[in-house]
């Protein structure tokens, strides 16, 4: 198998994005902030998308090695908590 490579990018509706760089197909990750949130970021919403996105990478790759992949979907499911926190 080939290497992929992605890249961050605007789209056309201000949000942010994460694809590969050779296809076309939905993004993998997309960011979208509020107008409040841009207006308290001043100009730096690019670079915070990009540290979100890094960091969402970093913690794909650290629960994979503590998760049982061959667990039982429905049972690590009930064990998560029913929210998100940022």
């Amino acid at each position: 198998m080939s290497p992929s490579f992605f890249e961050i990018v605007q789209l056309a509706d201000g949000d942010y994005a994460l694809r590969r760089i050779d296809d076309d197909a939905a993004p993998l990750v997309r960011i979208s902030f509020s107008d409040e949130a841009r207006e308290m970021l001043e100009d730096r919403d690019m670079n915070v998308a990009k540290a979100m996105i890094a960091a969402g990478i970093e913690a794909a790759g650290n629960i994979s090695h503590d998760i049982d992949w061959e667990e039982d979907e429905s049972e690590f499911a009930d064990s998560q908590p029913h929210y998100t926190l940022h």
